[in-house]
């Protein structure tokens, strides 16, 4: 799989309100789970039974959004607890998510996101209002994110989006996943490693 992530194309689901805490994206009796495998089925599991009671659909319950693969949000999304399952969920969830555009971003689920290659992408509000509404009116409307333009188009028109400099580059060049960072350069690590002295060449000296 292809680690740089330039340019995200994919139907849209709009999930519509401002400090979207990561306790509403996943419930934290998920958080015991060993693995993050079956994840996905449940983001916004209490937030789609609270609508369901209520008569009303959550967008992740609507059909019209079930291929969706960029999330639209509004302010503060992914405020609260630190918990890697928010975004770890969103990626599971459905084709999974495979970019986030919104009007602001809590920045440790902004890193997390980063950590698992989900470029996440600012704009104003009134972008974001026409964004939502154009997804709102035809689910079947595409959209593409292209952290390499900095814009996310849709059928009507392209709007800029903003990223941080380093982040854009890490996603351009994939070089994002620093697991996969430290694997790539493992002979030059042992390489090193093997020129330390506490690697080898120091004699340990036990008292009493």
């Amino acid at each position: 799989m292809d680690p740089k992530r330039i340019k995200m194309t994919g139907k849209a689901i709009s999930v519509r309100g401002n400090d979207v805490d990561t306790d509403r994206i996943i419930p934290a009796r998920y958080l015991k789970c060993v693995t993050f495998d079956g994840l996905g089925e449940h983001a916004f599991e209490d937030d789609r039974a609270q609508l369901r009671e209520m008569g009303q659909t959550h967008p992740l319950d609507d059909s019209r959004f079930a291929e969706a693969e960029i999330l639209f949000v509004n302010k503060n999304f992914g405020c609260g607890s630190s918990r890697e399952h928010a975004p770890q969920a969103l990626m599971r969830w459905g084709l999974g998510i495979k970019a986030i555009v919104g009007e602001s971003f809590a920045e440790i689920f902004f890193g997390n996101c980063v950590a698992l290659g989900i470029p996440c992408c600012v704009v104003d509000e009134a972008t974001m209002d026409e964004l939502m509404r154009e997804n709102e009116s035809d689910a079947r409307t595409s959209f593409v994110v292209d952290i390499e333009t900095r814009e996310v188009k849709g059928n009507r028109r392209s709007y800029p989006v903003t990223i941080p400099a380093g982040v854009r580059q890490q996603f351009i060049d994939g070089r994002w996943d620093m697991t996969a960072e430290l694997l790539a350069a493992r002979e030059r690590i042992s390489a090193t490693a093997s020129s330390l002295p506490y690697f080898g060449g120091w004699k340990y000296t036990r008292y009493g």
